[in-house]
């Protein structure tokens, strides 16, 4: 059984989508094995976003992942990586698909409602690094 993170990001949190999201995730038979909700650090920030330090979006970047809660997910399931990945959308909300969570809720390139691994290997990084 394959094990995946997802953040739901500030915006999410405060627009109350919270359920709305996780609910999707039940009704693809996906398993929520934990949740946590916090506030994430600078330096949890700036790990998790490393790979854009020097974009010039960076800082608000940072700014934006620490303004308020977020909502730390572990789901399992079989395939739930590419599942979930699907369930999303592409990054940029405004080309994501209608019926993705960012298709649906999004509204620009950072402020797009979820983060989810991208693969194993992330997923494994990203679990630890969020719930050690």
């Amino acid at each position: 059984m394959e094990q995946t993170l997802v953040i739901i990001k500030p915006d999410g949190v405060e627009r109350k989508l919270v359920g709305e999201i996780i609910q999707r995730f039940e009704r693809k038979q996906l398993t929520l094995s934990q949740l946590k909700v916090a506030k994430m650090s600078r330096d949890l920030a700036e790990e998790h976003y490393a790979h854009i330090k020097g974009r010039d979006f960076f800082e608000d970047m940072i700014r934006y992942m620490t303004s308020s809660e977020v909502v730390y997910l572990i789901l399992n399931g079989t395939d739930v990586i590419k599942t979930v990945r699907k369930m999303i959308g592409i990054t940029n909300p405004l080309e994501a698909d209608p019926g993705t969570i960012r298709g649906d809720y999004g509204a620009t390139s950072y402020q797009n409602i979820i983060h989810a691994s991208d693969s194993p290997e992330a997923a494994e990084t990203e679990i630890n690094r969020f719930f050690g």
